[in-house]
């Protein structure tokens, strides 16, 4: 191989081992060895077990050299966001009150990853309780700058080269965001898709898992690697999933037509992530058509607030219960508040909730894809929190797919990030016209 093991995708990591030009075992070392010399500053990893990672790469080789089928992502290590549950290492979930907690079982899809031939490298450091407190990871192109969060790790792990791939998590914009800020591809596919079943419940209404890669067809791999039916999973659904990696790889059969949603908290976006964004939407022309937002839609920011510190305070009453002194001052006022939301507001919220679903379901019948902001701009400064996940907010409300490109450069030449959100359960379609979009605007700065 010519390249550092650790910089390869992991579609060329999987087609090195499949071939035999590589091995599992060099992946991991050469991973673990790009971790050594830069973790003490980036701060990605809430657990490693080098000798456990080193062990399931060896048993990877040997399975491919004896002949053994092999799984999608066979050799490949993965990082895991630190509310996952994994048998063989703790899951801590950003607190010191669930230091050293090791669950007696693998969530669904640490089981998925495993029958996918993965090796399970770590857990990612997440925010407390995956909210809104921020941790000490560091974003790997300024680490005088936040990563984004919840899924800091995640985001900072796959960007600084650690691995090529890892999971994280969104409940308002904790994989688009983070990822933007990384310059990660980030994919957050249709609720219900993946299982979230062994991992840190923190709204049952607004939870999802998504994906951190450095190609597209990276993080739509592994979405087909952890995707399925889980009927302990309430939100989970029985239907077929369609191959994202195909879509990611397709040719869009006709030009697709898109929507930009002048809403009005874009006043936020700060002005080079505005001129970034406008040289896109120029060069899409008159294939997106930009409109104003009904004010309603607006109005469903304070609707996924609602849910999420109502739902947060019910799922974790008794860890909020218990350990109250070891709560940070950054969530205690959102338990409060949380706490004062009566039942008959949280049901409200929920049927505006489904009704967003039912507009989206409409608006999509004369869309591809709605062109969006992923956050506000460059990466925050270093203790000025983790960046603004209002971008994201009415998306994940909606449960629709989503998934961020890291096509612009702010002022300090640091990544911006251009959303595409799609049809609920059409992911494979969305996928197909980020494929579209890059290869559009490739050819437009020509």
């Amino acid at each position: 191989m010519t390249a550092a093991p650790h910089t390869l995708t992991a579609t060329e990591a999987v087609a090195a081992i499949a071939s035999g030009r590589l091995s599992s075992v060099d992946l991991v070392k050469s991973c673990l060895g790009r971790i050594a010399t830069t973790d003490g500053e980036i701060k990605a990893w809430a657990h490693l077990d080098a000798d456990a990672a080193l062990a399931q790469a060896a048993e990877c080789d040997r399975i491919r050299k004896a002949g053994y089928a092999t799984g999608p992502l066979h050799g490949v290590p993965v990082g895991l966001k630190d509310i996952i549950d994994t048998a063989d290492m703790p899951t801590q979930r950003g607190t010191p009150i669930f230091a050293g907690r090791r669950p007696d079982a693998d969530a669904r899809i640490v089981e998925h990853l495993r029958e996918a031939g993965a090796v399970i490298l770590g857990k990612t450091v997440t925010t407390e309780l995956a909210f809104v407190h921020a941790n000490e990871t560091r974003n790997p192109h300024d680490t005088g700058r936040s990563p984004g969060g919840s899924s800091s790790g995640s985001a900072a792990a796959v960007a600084a080269c650690h691995v090529p791939l890892a999971i994280g998590t969104q409940t308002n914009g904790s994989v688009i965001r983070p990822a933007s800020f990384c310059g990660t591809f980030g994919f957050k596919p249709t609720r219900g898709t993946i299982s979230r079943s062994g991992v840190l419940q923190t709204s049952a209404s607004l939870d999802q898992i998504g994906s951190f890669g450095r190609t597209l067809a990276d993080v739509a791999l592994l979405t087909d690697a952890i995707g399925s039916y889980d009927q302990r999973d309430p939100a989970s659904f029985a239907r077929p999933r369609a191959s994202m990696l195909r879509g990611a790889n397709a040719d869009v059969p006709v030009t697709p037509d898109l929507a930009w949603l002048d809403l009005p908290f874009y006043d936020r976006l700060a002005e080079d992530a505005r001129a970034g964004l406008e040289t896109v939407l120029e060069a899409l022309g008159p294939q997106v058509t930009r409109m104003s937002a009904a004010d309603t839609l607006s109005n469903l920011v304070a609707v996924q607030a609602r849910i999420h510190e109502y739902e947060i305070c019910l799922h974790q009453a008794e860890v909020f219960d218990t350990h109250w002194d070891q709560i940070s001052d950054t969530l205690k006022p959102i338990v409060t508040r949380g706490r004062q939301i009566s039942k008959a507001e949280y049901d409200d919220a929920l049927a505006v909730k489904a009704s967003a679903e039912s507009f989206f379901a409409d608006f999509f019948t004369e869309f591809d894809a709605i062109v969006a902001p992923s956050a506000a701009g460059e990466a925050p400064r270093f203790g000025e929190g983790t960046g603004d996940p209002i971008f994201c907010t009415l998306w994940t409300l909606a449960g629709l797919p989503c998934v961020t490109l890291p096509l612009l450069l702010g002022d300090n030449d640091l990544p911006i990030g251009v959303q595409l959100i799609g049809p609920a359960e059409k992911d494979d379609r969305l996928l197909r016209t980020a494929h579209w979009l890059q290869s559009h605007l490739a050819a437009a700065a020509e």
